[in-house]
């Protein structure tokens, strides 16, 4: 039996709670541009807005709404309200579904960089086993290594979680991938978390991949109103998944965390998924728009940034190959133009090792991104003029 280790600060939260409300230029968003509720309210029907208004406060159904829980079935190909969950933000979900589904004898894998709760959870439970994703002249820069993460398959592994799109790396898997690894965790009784909070939001919306849970008996979709529809404010993310009797077993564990989710979150939450083509057009837009000028920045400065374009998502992970190191190249941005990156270290593993000169930049905001890019620029012409093409 693994003796559980217990849980490390939260990095990037650490990171944040310093950083994310001091620095002039949040250049490390992890979500799209958000919005004001007028704005929100000025996308729904007569009916939910007057819903909306008469709302009363008192405790909502700790599933989720019913009305929500059907909306966000209509996100899926296959899956009913009866398939859905609704949790206080994806956080809860990645905590839950390891506590109910791990125990001290079970195994995980999980490819590395990855979200750090992703690995910190289970590894508070059981043995884990990191997958570093391969890097190279691929589209999108990286992909998961499906011989390693064979090769990392015991008797008791239980659980393989994933991220498509990918934080932070944007990558996705190619339909082919995506089967090998499905009838591969098939053949072992293996679940598979999917976190799929960036779905929607892909470079080319032909790349986008299925939802887990549409396809797998075994699979566990996570999703949030926080990333791809730019809506963190709400805190509302569920799981889906085919397997109902999980479902009814993190429910039962939610009865010790929030219980339920927030009756006004979840009825703007409704109104922005029945608005959620008019929400991703949008966001699509200022994605693609940014991610050009990022690109045209850092080809402006040959060998100072090595870079691929993402595939989806609005974070991408590009390494510094200018002098010093990247932790170095973070630091100064943020304390001379006040450029706010997540360096390398704030996604260290305990599983693999992962280049501290990589680092996370975000590119799904509107104004906030363009003022950041213009700072970068700035402070790219004082201090590596050397670079410019």
């Amino acid at each position: 039996m693994t003796q559980a280790r217990p849980m490390r600060d939260f990095e990037l939260e650490v990171f944040f709670s310093k950083w994310e409300f001091k620095a002039r230029h949040h250049m490390t968003a992890s979500d799209l541009e958000s919005m004001a509720i007028p704005d929100l309210l000025a996308m729904a029907s007569d009916e939910d807005r007057s819903a909306f208004k008469n709302l009363w406060l008192g405790y909502t159904e700790t599933w989720g709404a019913p009305v929500l829980r059907a909306e966000i079935a209509r996100t899926y190909d296959l899956m009913t309200a009866e398939n859905v969950l609704c949790l206080a933000g994806a956080g809860e979900g990645l905590y839950t579904v390891s506590k109910v589904l791990l125990t001290a004898d079970d195994h995980a894998i999980v490819p590395t960089p990855n979200y750090q709760s992703a690995e910190t959870i289970p590894l508070s439970v059981c043995d884990v086993t990191g997958v570093p994703m391969l890097q190279g002249n691929i589209n999108g820069g990286w992909q998961i290594d499906l011989a390693a993460i064979q090769a990392a398959i015991r008797p008791n592994t239980k659980l393989l979680s994933l991220n498509f799109p990918h934080n932070p790396t944007g990558m996705l898997m190619p339909p082919q991938h995506l089967e090998q690894l499905i009838g591969l965790c098939r053949k072992h009784g293996i679940w598979i978390l999917s976190d799929e909070v960036y779905r929607g939001v892909e470079l080319d919306p032909a790349d986008r991949m299925p939802q887990i849970a549409d396809i797998y008996e075994r699979g566990i979709s996570l999703n949030v109103m926080s990333k791809a529809y730019g809506l963190p404010g709400l805190r509302i993310g569920w799981i889906a998944a085919q397997d109902t009797s999980l479902l009814q077993k993190v429910e039962r564990y939610k009865h010790y965390l929030s219980i339920c989710n927030s009756g006004p979150s979840e009825m703007l939450a409704v109104i922005a998924l029945k608005a959620r083509d008019q929400i991703l057009k949008r966001n699509y837009q200022i994605m693609t728009e940014n991610v050009q000028a990022l690109e045209k920045l850092f080809n402006d400065f040959p060998g100072l940034i090595e870079w691929s374009r993402p595939l989806g998502g609005c974070v991408a992970f590009p390494r510094y190959s200018g002098p010093g190191n990247g932790e170095t190249f973070c630091r100064n941005l943020l304390e001379e133009s006040g450029v706010l990156l997540l360096p390398g270290s704030i996604y260290a593993s305990d599983l693999a090792d992962t280049s501290a000169n990589h680092f996370r930049i975000g590119f799904g905001r509107d104004k906030v991104f363009k003022d950041g890019l213009l700072a970068m620029r700035q402070h790219f012409d004082k201090h590596y003029a050397s670079f410019r093409r």
